[in-house]
């Protein structure tokens, strides 16, 4: 897995096996971060609205192997824009 977090978005690049539906794994992957920022910051879940940490919505792009290279370069170039 490769993956980046700034502000308000983060770019995960996710390799997986095709039997599980895309949309369990988001909700596996969101609840297991939030579980673990709530356990690290538990101040977080009293300043965010409802005390949930992801807004429901996602966006998701299967990728082949020829394009996976540009999608670790976009992933790279954004660590570089925000410093």
């Amino acid at each position: 897995m490769v993956y980046y977090f700034y502000e308000e978005r983060s770019h995960l690049l996710v390799d997986y096996r095709p039997q599980f539906y895309i949309s369990d794994m988001i909700k596996i992957m969101k609840g297991n971060l939030a579980h673990q920022m709530f356990l690290l910051h538990p101040e977080l879940k009293k300043e965010l609205w409802g005390g949930h940490l992801w807004n429901p919505s996602y966006c998701v792009v299967t990728v082949s192997d020829r394009s996976r290279e540009q999608i670790l370069a976009y992933i790279e170039g954004q660590k570089e824009k925000s410093r």
